[in-house]
């Protein structure tokens, strides 16, 4: 078992290492892009990764406080389903109105990989291996999709 400390050291030493390891790839728009805190350009769309003791996730985070605006961009996000699943050449789970763990209502699109560990670093090449090819897909997705959401700001 770890201390609160150790397990904010290793989430962090993987963090700068994933950082590290994605920095060289440049966005879609052939521009150097923080993969690790992805920016969207709009203020309640994000691209969340998250690893802890059992599972790795990605994730497409929908936060908008209106719960009829966020199933706007819901819907936005599944009148282009088919072009994100053929992007990233797999499906993903589509959640419409959920509670994260803080208790906030969200809507999510994402995947996951379980049976892996931040706290073991033997796991991490797996993660990343993980994680890479699903941002660049979305970043990929989103060059184009982004004009989609314009309406809705």
């Amino acid at each position: 078992m770890y201390s609160k400390q150790e397990a904010a050291q290793l989430k962090q030493a993987f963090w700068t290492a994933f950082g590290q390891y994605m920095s060289p790839i440049l966005s879609a728009d052939e521009e150097p892009v923080n993969w690790v805190n992805y920016k969207t350009g709009e203020k309640d769309i994000y691209f969340r990764m998250n690893v802890d003791h059992k599972t790795a996730a990605i994730a497409i985070i929908l936060t908008h406080k209106d719960p009829e605006v966020q199933a706007l961009y819901f819907e936005q996000f599944l009148q282009l389903k088919k072009m994100l699943h053929a992007g990233l050449a797999e499906e993903w789970q589509w959640h419409l109105h959920q509670h994260d763990e803080f208790g906030k209502l969200i809507s999510s699109i994402g995947t996951s990989l379980d049976e892996v560990s931040i706290f073991r670093q033997g796991d991490w090449p797996q993660i990343i291996s993980f994680f890479k090819p699903r941002m660049i897909a979305l970043d990929n997705f989103w060059s184009t999709a982004k004009y989609a959401f314009e309406a809705l700001r």
